[in-house]
């Protein structure tokens, strides 16, 4: 995910640090799955996200906002990076990168857009956007709760969908917008009907996405009454 904008951050963890890439994806031809080495690092939580700083030889900088999809458990930073028209940074990792390469870190970041796990959470992300909802799941499981997390994910196609299989193996609610996503539900954006069935009472709402599909899932959550002090939204996209 590229560009995060949180609504409240707490202040950077540490300065810049290099982090080594060991381990690399490309599960398409837009789209790169990094597992950075970052000896020492802080500990993150489930929602935070990390800068990503690229130097060229001439000593020009390049950064971007990711978050992380793995979780605080983990030995090893995964971050999922969708390349974006004149992305500099995403076009750097998801076509060139390569096992071996160092990249320069900062982080974690974020105090607005994160879970503990001690309570009731329901998570709704679009695209990309459901990676920071992936490290939750991955804090669920490692915690032993599972069953205090919903998820609610949303693509074009299946195939778009960044960890389909794992999400759709702990029962996230599937929106596929331009194919019968199965279970009897037709091809269509996210609508009320779909965060009804597992909207539950206290849960925190944690609503990841383009700008387009965070206003729609908002406008979807007030429709059914929920209180907007229980939803926290973050958005992605390119910048400037």
């Amino acid at each position: 995910m590229s560009s995060v904008t949180t609504e409240t951050d707490v202040p950077v963890v540490g300065g810049w640090r290099d982090a080594t890439i060991v381990d690399l994806e490309r599960p398409s031809d837009h789209a790169a799955i990094l597992r950075l080495r970052l000896p020492g690092r802080p500990p993150h939580l489930a929602g935070q996200h990390y800068v990503i700083r690229l130097t060229a030889d001439d000593g020009y900088t390049a950064q971007r906002s990711y978050s992380v999809a793995s979780g605080p458990a983990e030995e090893l930073l995964e971050f999922y990076v969708e390349r974006l028209p004149d992305g500099e940074v995403s076009g750097y990792l998801t076509e060139i990168a390569e096992v071996g390469d160092r990249v320069e870190v900062r982080g974690p970041i974020g105090g607005w857009f994160v879970w503990s796990g001690d309570t009731p959470a329901l998570g709704i992300g679009g695209g990309s956007g459901v990676a920071p909802l992936r490290a939750m799941l991955r804090h669920a499981v490692e915690i032993g709760r599972p069953d205090q997390l919903h998820l609610v994910v949303s693509a074009r196609t299946r195939a778009d969908l960044p960890y389909a299989a794992e999400l759709e193996a702990a029962g996230a609610t599937m929106i596929i917008t331009r194919e019968p996503a199965g279970g009897g539900r037709a091809a269509g954006r996210l609508a009320a009907t779909d965060l009804a069935p597992v909207l539950e009472p206290g849960q925190t709402v944690f609503v990841c996405g383009s700008t387009g599909f965070a206003e729609s899932a908002g406008r979807a959550l007030m429709s059914l009454g929920v209180d907007p002090s229980r939803v926290r939204v973050e958005r992605f996209g390119p910048t400037g």
